[in-house]
C-alpha cells in the first residue's frame, strides 16, 4: 500500500487536487458492491474472461468472491459517478460490464442517467506492455521471473541488462507496420520505444528500419532509463517517510467517505431504503 502511495506520488499526482485513499478505508465500497451484486446478472459475470482463467476448468469450486469481484470493481467506480477511467486493453471488459450495470440500475429504479455510462480511457499506441520473456503474456508483477518486467524501482543497469536479454527473433526491423505481423516479441518492444517517447510506431520503423536489435534495443535501453530512473528514485526517498504516506492515506479516507456516504444515500433514496442511525 505504501508502495502504491509512493508510485503515484513520484509519478506526478497531487494529493491536494487527487484523492489518494485505501479502499478498505471507505466502507461504501463494500455496501455498493452488495447493491450492484443484486442488479448484476449471472450470466454477465460467467462471461468474465478474467474469472474463467482465475477459476480454470472446475469453475465450480471457485469462491463467489472471485466471480463477483467485478461487481466490487464497478462499486469502485460508481460510488464516485466516474465519467471516464483509465485502463489496460485487459480490464476492458470489466468496464463493459460497469456500463451494463449502470445502465440496468438507472432503468430498474426508473432514474435515467443517475449513474454515467462510464467510458474507457485506453491510450491508443500501446493498449498493453506485454511480456519481455514471451511477447504474447502481459507484463506483470506476479510473473515468476523479474527478468519479463521492468520494475520502476529498477536501476539503470539491471533495465540495461533487462532489455538486452529481452526476447526478439533473428529478423531485422522493418520498415513498414506490415513487417512485424505475427512478430509479438518485436512488436513489443518497439510498441514501448514508442509510447516511452510519445511517438507513433511508424516512426520508429522510419528510424529503426533496417537495423538489427541490438541496436534498437540501446536506445530503447536509453528511453526507459531517461524516464523511469527519476520516478523510482523518488519512490525509495518517499518510502523512507512513512508517517507522510499515512498522512496522505488518512485525509484521502476523510475526503473520500464524505463524497462516497452522500452518493450512497442518494442510492438508497432512489431504491427506497431507508438507513435508519
Amino acid at each position: 500500500i505504501y508502495e502504491v502511495v509512493a508510485t503515484y506520488l513520484a509519478c506526478g499526482i497531487n494529493p491536494k487536487n487527487s484523492i489518494i485513499f485505501n479502499q478498505s478505508g471507505v466502507s461504501c465500497h463494500a455496501e455498493l458492491a452488495w447493491i450492484l451484486n443484486c442488479v448484476c446478472r449471472i450470466g454477465w459475470l460467467n462471461r468474465m474472461t478474467q474469472f474463467k482463467e482465475k477459476a480454470g476448468a472446475n469453475k465450480e469450486n471457485a469462491s463467489v468472491g472471485l466471480m463477483v469481484y467485478p461487481n466490487l470493481m464497478a462499486a469502485d467506480i460508481l460510488l464516485y459517478k466516474a465519467t471516464h477511467v483509465p485502463v489496460g486493453e485487459d480490464q476492458k471488459q470489466h468496464l463493459e460490464l460497469t456500463r451494463d450495470i449502470a445502465k440496468k440500475f438507472n432503468n430498474d429504479f426508473n432514474c435515467e442517467e443517475y449513474f454515467p455510462i462510464v467510458e474507457p480511457l485506453i491510450p491508443k499506441e500501446v493498449s498493453r506492455v506485454m511480456s519481455l520473456r514471451d511477447g504474447k503474456k502481459k507484463m506483470s508483477k506476479s510473473e515468476e521471473s523479474d527478468q519479463s518486467r521492468i520494475n520502476l524501482k529498477d536501476d539503470k543497469d539491471l533495465i540495461d541488462q533487462k532489455i538486452k536479454k529481452a526476447k526478439t527473433d533473428n529478423y531485422a526491423i522493418p520498415s513498414e507496420i506490415n513487417g512485424l505481423k505475427n512478430r509479438h516479441e518485436a512488436i513489443n518492444l518497439i510498441s514501448i520505444y514508442a509510447s516511452i517517447n510519445n511517438i507513433k510506431i511508424e516512426k520508429v520503423l522510419e528510424e529503426f528500419g533496417g537495423k538489427n536489435f541490438s541496436t534498437f534495443k540501446s536506445k530503447l535501453s536509453e528511453s526507459i532509463i531517461e524516464k523511469i530512473c527519476p520516478i523510482g528514485d523518488k519512490i525509495k526517498n518517499l518510502l523512507k517517510d512513512k508517517s507522510y504516506l499515512v498522512k496522505i492515506l488518512t485525509d484521502g479516507s476523510k475526503k473520500a467517505d464524505l463524497i462516497a456516504k452522500n452518493n450512497l444515500k442518494e442510492i438508497y433514496d432512489i431504491m427506497g431504503l431507508t438507513k435508519f442511525s
